[in-house]
């Protein structure tokens, strides 16, 4: 079964220096038939204007994951860190005990266009953490890369859930297939360019929960990018 969820259907809160599209119910906006999918809680599609950003503010139990599509973003948090990540950069924090932050776009000039993910963590309670990882287009060329996960890795983000974040980029015709386990769930969002999945027509902006599914068909029809959540 696959449940797509439109882009023109997601909330939408606009603020000037923020433009922000939510998948799953955030902030004022709240849909009790969009609470999120599995261990999936927040996609928001964020762009923020040049020299703007988020102020310092807390979290606390939960894996928050940032994918920059365009532009760059600089970060400091309460663990000491101070970074700048940059188109196809990952960054992953895991609040745990408490944490407090800050997000800016750091450019005077262009805006940043990024994705902002938040994952229930498997326990609560966990130490806070940070790390961030370079992902290459051409490595996402001709197949599913995994950037985050479980067990992590090299290049590969350490995530504190049952769960594996893959990327694909396809050229227009293309097709890539991917296999679910049994009992897996999915959650499939376009970032670039149009696709079908499994029959199913998908464009930028839109998602799709996907269960009782095994085979996973993902074809383009412009150059695409597609992340791939696979979940417990």
């Amino acid at each position: 079964m696959i449940t797509l969820r439109p882009a023109d259907e997601r909330g939408h809160a606009n603020f000037g220096w923020l433009d922000s599209h939510h998948s799953f119910s955030f902030g004022n906006y709240y849909d009790p038939s969009h609470m999120g999918f599995r261990a999936l809680r927040v996609i928001n599609e964020d762009r923020v204007q040049p020299s703007k950003g988020f102020g310092t503010h807390p979290h606390r139990d939960m894996e928050i994951l940032t994918y920059v599509l365009s532009g760059e973003l600089s970060h400091k948090d309460s663990m000491g860190n101070t970074s700048t990540i940059h188109t196809h950069e990952l960054q992953r924090m895991t609040a745990g005990t408490g944490v407090t932050h800050s997000e800016f776009n750091a450019s005077a000039s262009d805006p940043v266009h990024f994705l902002q993910i938040w994952i229930l963590p498997e326990a609560e309670g966990l130490a806070p953490s940070y790390e961030e990882a370079s992902v290459e287009p051409s490595d996402l060329q001709g197949q599913w890369r995994l950037l985050a996960s479980r067990q992590g890795g090299e290049e590969t983000l350490t995530v504190h859930q049952d769960m594996n974040l893959y990327a694909t980029r396809l050229a227009s015709g293309e097709t890539r297939s991917l296999t679910l386990q049994p009992d897996r769930h999915a959650w499939i969002q376009v970032t670039q360019g149009k696709i079908s999945l499994n029959d199913v027509s998908m464009q930028a902006g839109d998602g799709a929960a996907v269960s009782r599914e095994t085979l996973l068909e993902v074809q383009a029809h412009a150059d695409a990018e597609v992340l791939l959540f696979d979940l417990a």
